[in-house]
């Protein structure tokens, strides 16, 4: 991959190509196997490795573009690798110059990276209770068990959050397949149904010393771990919507009747529905304006890095990241509305719009996005410094 235009049109055309086939997919469950192996072809996942190491490095703004186009296809195929760039990022900012020339060579390679970092029945999200031990002989061993592990089924190699030495945080890259991990296909949710995001078991898993990275360093400064892997959220959202919003209008134009009252000839034509669908546009039109907005803060922030620019980078991701959820949760249940009842046929699986956007908002809440830009434009508070804003 030699650019960001390059990139763009990559990802265009793999949308084009994997849109087709997403309602199938979704209805059935049929996992994504093969349009994966085409997203590993396509050298979109070394995009963001640099150029000193022989990738594109494109810019926050261009990933996220990235990321808004395979959504509006699928998705649940543009969830898939947001660990990998995310993870991708983590061996930038803290891998060595050893780890950073042997594992961006694995990703310029079509290598992907999964993850397996959330754990169930914890205090909270950020209680992490998988343990990285020494093994006696220079190297590590991994315990515990991980869900929510997005990507894990498909990964060559799965980052795992864990806690090691004075209980900090690290990062251990283990191949899949490593003797002693379990990755389990129990992923049932209502949406997203194709992530297989389902659950790792670790029961000593030895890793080698030098495929563990200190994570916890990386919150002891200014940092964009946070806003980095927000902004791609984002770009989710942001996707769905516009896909929600284009198959309403599609409907409208070709299978929906006018309300009789309207005294219109077709849906289209019926004025209050050309405003719903005017208020709809405003709405996604801003999370995408605001998507751009915070990829240029972060790229700002990348190029000269201060806990100015990190908090102005979190905020505008914060901000897009609240706005795409709910105009993504919004849109594709305004779908029904304008569509009519036809639209609620489960043969057509319209509903996996707002099942994918209900879902995929899950992951972490709004209203603390919310919550910290009320302190910031209050009195400056900056945000907190972990990975979720």
């Amino acid at each position: 991959m030699a650019d960001d235009a390059e990139a763009l049109a990559v990802a265009a055309g793999l949308a084009d190509a994997f849109r087709p086939g997403a309602a199938e997919r979704d209805a059935r469950r049929r996992l994504p196997r093969e349009e994966l192996g085409r997203l590993s072809a396509s050298g979109l996942l070394g995009i963001t490795v640099p150029r000193a190491h022989g990738g594109a490095d494109v810019t926050a703004g261009t990933l996220a573009e990235v990321f808004r186009l395979l959504a509006t296809a699928d998705p649940s195929i543009a969830q898939i690798p947001q660990s990998h760039f995310v993870y991708v990022n983590v061996l930038r900012a803290r891998g060595s110059a050893g780890q950073q020339e042997f594992f961006f060579r694995e990703v310029l390679a079509g290598r992907r990276f999964g993850n397996a970092q959330a754990e169930a029945g914890t205090q909270h999200a950020q209680d992490i209770r998988t343990r990285l031990e020494p093994d006696g002989i220079g190297g590590h061993v991994l315990t515990g068990t991980k869900h929510y592990s997005t990507g894990a089924l498909f990964a060559h190699w799965i980052p795992v959050l864990a806690r090691g030495a004075e209980d900090k945080l690290y990062v251990a890259y283990v191949p899949r397949g490593a003797p002693g991990m379990m990755v389990v296909d129990d992923w049932d949710g209502m949406g997203q149904r194709t992530t297989a995001s389902g659950t790792v078991r670790l029961e000593g898993v030895v890793v080698p010393a030098d495929h563990v990275l200190p994570h916890h360093l990386t919150f002891e400064g200014p940092q964009l771990h946070g806003a980095f892997a927000q902004l791609l959220h984002a770009a989710i959202d942001s996707g769905i919507a516009r896909a929600a919003l284009a198959e309403a209008a599609r409907f409208v134009r070709t299978k929906s009747r006018p309300w009789f009252e309207s005294g219109s000839e077709t849906a289209a034509e019926d004025p209050l529905l050309v405003q719903r669908f005017g208020g709809l546009e405003l709405r996604v039109r801003a999370a995408r304006a605001l998507l751009e907005a915070a990829a240029r803060a972060v790229d700002t922030a990348t190029a000269r890095l201060t806990d100015d620019t990190a908090a102005e980078a979190s905020i505008a991701v914060a901000a897009a990241k609240a706005y795409a959820a709910e105009t993504a949760v919004d849109t594709g249940s305004a779908l029904f509305e304008v569509a009519g009842a036809r639209a609620a046929l489960d043969e057509l699986n319209l509903h996996r719009y707002w099942r994918d956007a209900r879902t995929h908002t899950l992951h972490d809440p709004v209203r603390w996005k919310v919550q910290h830009l009320g302190r910031y434009v209050l009195d400056g508070t900056r945000p907190p410094r972990h990975g979720l804003v």
